[in-house]
């Protein structure tokens, strides 16, 4: 039998699942947030009143800028670039991103590239290579790597999103420290960070961040907030010196704004879209509850089960993290960039990350599938949660089942009826 045989008795088998009809909802948040036209403003002011340093006529200096998608992020860039060129530095951006972009110099670029950073709108050259040097020992007596381009300049800024990391818990996680750790020490030292499990990932972000700034001359970082509108919520200059003390007290400020699921568990949750670029595990556990290692990290929803229906444009095929669904579509995996994957999950060390989940012809296939498999559901009446991805939250999709529940929840305002879901011919559902 081939695959195609195969492939038709699957569909046979879950072709008379019925899907519920589903209604659109706007979630309510709270938080700051700061309107796109008064950033550039309001970062100028805090650049010339909060980096404290000394930035001297021809200074080179190395902006390390990351692989997320962080809003007012060209124009963060830019408004620290034309600070620094306002000061006589000569500024030039460093791709800092670990193992991302398929852990090649090119591959980097292109990362800038697809989130609008190029040389053209960071007003400043990009100087993108994966050679790292040791800069010196930890407090452990390890070595600590970092980009070599980085290392040689005369000072180095940091543009970092702070936020709750995707796999562990500590005092520091996604932000400054981790850009340091892991970040700008590219695909060699991203994997020294990582090659003790992640059981070790808040220590040696920590002592290998702590390490950069013991040994190099990082003049200050950029640490931005955001809502759970993914809009820019706060924006903070940090010096160098203050980095290690300030940053835990954002990171708590930044998991009050985190968005969520307001309704909670659900039978089927159904993801249109993942990427690097929406979390580093394409689909952020803080909100799904899938973590790949819940020993050490929870949060989020329970799911029974989650369906994956397409990869981002700007993720360039890295699909790692997929593994945390149970049913993606043929199109995230005719998608899949393997060796960009492969080397993200073994850089990492959690090659379980590089998992495939069953993969079914089309969108409508792996929502039948994923309803057809849960347990202890009245099949006619499934809660079935619909999201355009983990990052994109204020509007969503519910089941009919929820509709008495929406009805009366202070933090949903009920946009629609319930339809039933349109699929075109090939079965794949119209946006």
């Amino acid at each position: 039998m081939n695959i195609y045989e195969k492939r038709i008795k699957v569909s046979e088998m879950v072709k008379d699942v019925p899907i519920p009809k589903m209604f659109r909802v706007r979630q309510k948040f709270e938080g700051p947030r700061i309107p796109a036209d008064s950033v550039e403003k309001i970062l100028r002011e805090k650049l010339a009143a909060d980096s404290g340093c000394e930035i001297r006529e021809g200074m080179r200096i190395a902006v390390a800028v990351g692989s997320r998608g962080i809003c007012n992020l060209p124009l963060i860039v830019r408004t620290t670039v034309d600070y620094l060129k306002s000061k006589g530095a000569c500024p030039f951006i460093v791709p800092s991103m670990g193992s991302h972009g398929g852990a090649t110099a090119q591959g980097q670029t292109e990362v800038l590239a697809s989130l609008d950073i190029t040389e053209e709108t960071a007003g400043c050259p990009i100087v993108s290579s994966m050679e790292t040097v040791c800069v010196g020992l930890n407090d452990e007596g390890k070595e600590t790597l970092l980009d070599k381009n980085a290392a040689q300049a005369d000072g180095i800024v940091l543009i970092a999103r702070i936020k709750p990391h995707t796999a562990f818990r500590g005092t520091y996680e996604s932000g400054m420290m981790k850009m340091m750790a892991i970040g700008l020490a590219k695909q060699k030292g991203a994997e020294r960070t990582h090659n003790e499990g992640v059981g070790n990932l808040a220590k040696n972000v920590y002592l290998n961040g702590k390490s950069v700034l013991r040994h190099c001359n990082v003049l200050f970082a950029v640490g931005i907030l955001e809502n759970a509108w993914d809009e820019t919520a706060e924006l903070h200059v940090v010096p160098a010196d203050q980095i290690e003390e300030k940053e835990p007290g954002l990171l708590k400020k930044a998991f009050s704004y985190m968005p969520g699921i307001l309704t909670g568990d659900c039978d089927v949750l159904v993801v249109d879209r993942v990427g690097k670029n929406i979390s580093g595990e394409g689909m952020d556990p803080n909100i799904s509850g899938r973590f790949i290692l819940p020993q050490y990290a929870q949060g989020g929803i329970n799911a029974q089960k989650v369906a994956i229906l397409d990869l981002t444009e700007e993720t360039h095929g890295n699909c790692h993290g997929i593994c945390n669904g149970d049913v993606i579509s043929q199109a995230v995996f005719n998608k899949a960039d393997f060796e960009a994957f492969y080397i993200n999950s073994i850089t990492s060390t959690v090659l379980s990350l590089a998992k495939i989940p069953m993969v079914m012809a089309n969108h409508k296939e792996c929502i039948q599938v994923c309803l057809r498999s849960c347990v202890g559901t009245d099949l006619n009446r499934p809660r079935m949660v619909r999201i355009s991805d983990t990052l994109h939250l204020e509007e969503m999709m519910l089941s009919e089942a929820y509709w008495d529940e929406a009805t009366r929840h202070p933090g949903l305002e009920i946009e629609s009826e319930p339809q039933e879901l349109v699929f075109d011919m090939n079965g794949d559902l119209f946006s």
